[in-house]
């Protein structure tokens, strides 16, 4: 048997990937996630919804009262729990069931193996709910082709699972006219039907507007950079190593530490570290991608900070305190975790969720192993500049042919699978049956093979509760991520676009599609700073001025995002 795996809402792909035994290309400074978003219903489909329009169509927020964690959201963190599971005081936070036994098919990506639909996991959980559901899963390394597809046709699911990383093309357009608006059912008071739903945070809700209508259903997220820059600290403790607090101090330790001969190297590939370090909103999300400096709209790529930032990571290979692997490119086609564990380099960035699953992975095998996130620092020794991630982006949506009755199984489904931490709902949906997809021990869930394949990509999908993190065999680690997210939320600004679901016009998509390529190519040392910079002057002359000025409208008539 195996640990549990981490029970984190509002997973990335990255964190889903991870969880999975075939997602070991999913590490930070990877694929992009494509934010998309839609326009007004009918005429363009170009720009986003308006923050006086958004506030009629938001559900009403109304906080959970049936559990409360032991440590509560601050600073834009998760919220989380510490103690172990007392699985007979779970809570119920679904009284009695809203389905009324019909059918929903719901279509998403999974990664693995599928189970058969007629497993306990999904008969249990249509007992629940009240809902018949039937999954039609399907590869999520290339959910993208699927889904185009599927959405061409007029065979719609009457659910349809979309991630932000799969918005690119036609598919924010499909989004608005092939998916049901939701408003009528959860717009204001309309979501208290729905206790679980309504405790979702409101900026997932934003989100969740396509097409000047609430269409999705979020999985929500904690809006602090899930990169952290991770560091062994078992060895560090026995080396005496202080923690770096500025870039130079960063390359003073990684060049005592690096020891080529002894096949130990300091560090991987810093770059996503250093954008965070230097002050570099996130190239993740394009809408994100943009800052307001002394009034004026500014793209990332066009900051000196961006360049200082990439010359510091390319220093770092530069000084041969970069594994091998990573100068190779080969960190995109394996696990770093896996030579991080066997001591080959002390320091890399990953997504937050590593945190946990390398801990549980090294636990028997490796009892001194010891990862812990060290905090980002900045560039000058002061303190950080860090921009915030989306507050969801991954999304439910119903088809527009659904009938009322199909829609409102679909609310009960998600008001189940959104059940917080602690309850009965949340155990179910998150670990199974006891005795059949996971056995106790000293209070903690340890699911088994059975719970590991059947337990996972599925109900969760449809809709989370406000971001959770979660571990009741290594509660030390869910503190530690918790307040982590807590010290770096207190550095964390909103960008101008944050929350927003922006769709850009198909004329000036794409036109920076190609510098994440040559960011690495660059810090690797086979392009120079001067390319970049050539880059930007194409870019801005092919359309990225254009781009900005389309920009400054969308927000001088809707506002920048609140808070």
């Amino acid at each position: 048997m195996t640990p549990n795996a981490s029970t984190s809402s509002g997973p990335s792909r990255r964190s889903f990937l991870a969880s999975t035994a075939v997602a070991t290309a999913a590490v930070a400074g990877g694929m992009p996630l494509l934010a998309a978003c839609g326009g007004a219903d009918g005429g363009s489909r170009e720009g986003t919804t308006s923050s006086k329009d958004a506030k009629d169509i938001l559900p009403a927020f109304v906080a959970g009262s049936v559990v409360t964690p032991d440590i509560a959201s601050k600073n834009g963190s998760a919220v989380g729990f510490t103690g172990k599971l007392d699985l007979a005081g779970l809570k119920t936070s679904v009284p009695e069931k809203l389905g009324k036994g019909g059918k929903v098919t719901v279509m998403a990506p999974f990664w693995g193996s599928p189970p058969k639909g007629d497993n306990a996991y999904y008969t249990a959980m249509n007992d629940l709910i009240g809902v018949d559901v039937a999954w039609q899963n399907q590869d999520g390394n290339t959910y993208d082709q699927k889904l185009g597809a599927v959405l061409a046709s007029s065979d719609v699911p009457d659910v349809v699972v979309i991630p932000g990383w799969n918005m690119g093309g036609k598919i924010p357009s499909a989004i608005t006219s092939k998916f049901a608006d939701l408003g009528p059912y959860l717009s204001g008071d309309k979501v208290k039907e729905y206790p679980n739903l309504a405790a979702i945070p409101t900026d997932a809700w934003q989100r969740s507007i396509f097409g000047g209508r609430l269409r999705g259903l979020p999985m929500p997220a904690s809006y602090v950079t899930n990169i952290v820059p991770y560091y062994r600290k078992d060895v560090f403790d026995e080396e005496g190593y202080d923690i770096p607090a500025s870039a130079d101090e960063f390359m003073a330790l990684a060049k005592d530490a690096t020891n080529a001969k002894a096949k130990r190297w300091a560090c991987g590939d810093m770059k996503w570290t250093a954008f965070n370090a230097f002050g570099v909103p996130s190239g993740q999300e394009k809408p994100l991608g943009w800052i307001e400096e002394g009034g004026k709209l500014v793209y990332r790529a066009e900051l000196e900070q961006y360049l200082e930032a990439l010359e510091w990571t390319r220093k770092l290979f530069a000084a041969g305190v970069v594994h091998p692997d990573f100068k190779l490119g080969k960190s995109q086609a394996t696990d770093p975790g896996t030579k991080f564990a066997a001591g080959e380099f002390l320091i890399y960035n990953n997504d937050i969720s590593s945190w946990y699953g390398l801990t549980a992975a090294q636990a028997t095998q490796n009892p001194d192993f010891e990862i812990w996130g060290m905090d980002v620092f900045g560039h000058d020794g002061g303190d950080p500049t860090l921009y915030a991630t989306q507050p969801a982006n991954i999304f439910a949506f119903v088809s527009k042919k659904a009938s009322e009755a199909v829609v409102r199984d679909t609310l009960a489904v998600a008001n189940v699978t959104a059940a917080p931490y602690g309850t009965k709902e949340f155990m179910l949906t998150n670990y199974g049956v006891e005795g059949t997809h996971y056995s106790v021990e000293d209070g903690v869930p340890v699911k088994n093979d059975t719970g590991n394949n059947h337990v996972v990509n599925a109900y969760v999908m449809v809709a989370s509760p406000a971001p959770t993190i979660a571990h009741p065999d290594f509660a030390n680690i869910a503190e530690g991520q918790v307040e982590w997210q807590q010290r770096m939320g207190a550095f964390t600004r909103k960008t101008p676009f944050y929350g927003m679901q922006i769709t850009e016009p198909s004329r000036l998509t794409g036109l920076s599609n190609d510098f994440e390529q040559l960011e690495d190519d660059i810090v690797r040392g086979h392009k120079k700073i001067g390319d970049m910079q050539q880059a930007v002057s194409d870019w801005k002359s092919k359309g990225g001025d254009k781009l900005r000025d389309w920009y400054r409208k969308i927000l001088d008539e809707n506002g920048p995002a609140a808070g």
